[in-house]
């Protein structure tokens, strides 16, 4: 057993960040890596509830902050750093990934196999990664189709040039956090690697959609989207929300009713191959 609860790592730009590694006693030799998504974080909501739910069944789970999160080392939860808040893009999280993949092979050898799942962002984030050889599988939870999509508005984009850096409300904090400009270019510098349809055209891999109908943040649309391009099913999950019933903060020792069936559908997804 190996149990590592906020421990340090160094991800993207030599950042360091926050990481939990748990492998249970009776490990099956195969390791659920989460990916949070936009102005997420690794103890968001229930999600310790959900790393609960696969190690009682012999996985390994590992979750983390993104090393530009607006989190610190210090403080992962209340992004004190709105700075490097401003600096993050898609390619960062990207090789954030690349970074905790690396990670991994230290504290584990050899390498089991690697199962990312990524909720919202970060699944648009896991399908982009899905070509690194260490990756086994994919799971997309409410993820994006399009990253593009996320820069939409001639307006928005001349604004945003014009004045360097623009801001979005944090409705859980209240913080206006603010987004450089930068990201977009690093977008449009990186638009082939950061485009998740081709991705999905190129992977070999297998993959689980999920996404929950009642979803107002992330249109199931999206979900349908990936199901073409992957030519794999969308599993709907009837009244469930972007979040899949969860909130932050999650007081009961219980997962959400409907966070359970996504764990019903992600353990179904890895006994079948």
């Amino acid at each position: 057993m190996l149990l590592l609860k906020n421990v340090r790592f160094t991800g993207s730009k030599n950042r360091e960040s926050l990481i939990d590694f748990h492998l249970p006693k009776h490990f099956n030799g195969e390791i659920i890596l989460f990916i949070h998504g936009y102005m997420g974080f690794k103890d968001w909501g229930a999600w310790n509830l959900l790393e609960k739910y696969f190690t009682d069944r012999q996985y390994g789970f590992c979750k983390f902050n993104m090393s530009h999160n607006g989190g610190t080392v210090d403080n992962g939860i209340d992004f004190p750093d709105p700075a490097a808040f401003a600096e993050n893009n898609y390619s960062t999280e990207r090789n954030d990934v690349s970074c905790v993949l690396n990670w991994i092979a230290t504290q584990v050898t050899p390498l089991p196999a690697i199962h990312l799942l990524g909720h919202s962002r970060g699944g648009g984030i896991a399908l982009l990664s899905a070509a690194d050889h260490r990756v086994s599988s994919v799971m997309s939870l409410a993820g994006i189709s399009s990253v593009e999509q996320r820069f939409e508005g001639a307006q928005m984009l001349a604004d945003w040039q014009s004045q360097g850096v623009k801001y979005v409300t944090n409705q859980r904090t209240k913080q206006n956090l603010p987004l450089n400009y930068s990201q977009y270019v690093d977008f449009v510098q990186h638009r082939d690697q950061l485009n998740i349809e081709q991705a999905c055209q190129r992977l070999q891999k297998p993959v689980l959609l999920i996404h929950g109908e009642a979803d107002t943040s992330v249109p199931i649309a999206e979900g349908e989207q990936l199901s073409q391009w992957l030519d794999v099913p969308l599993h709907r999950i009837a009244g469930a929300d972007h979040v899949f019933g969860s909130m932050h903060p999650w007081e009961s020792d219980q997962l959400p009713v409907l966070l359970e069936r996504v764990g019903e559908e992600v353990l179904a997804f890895l006994g079948s191959f």
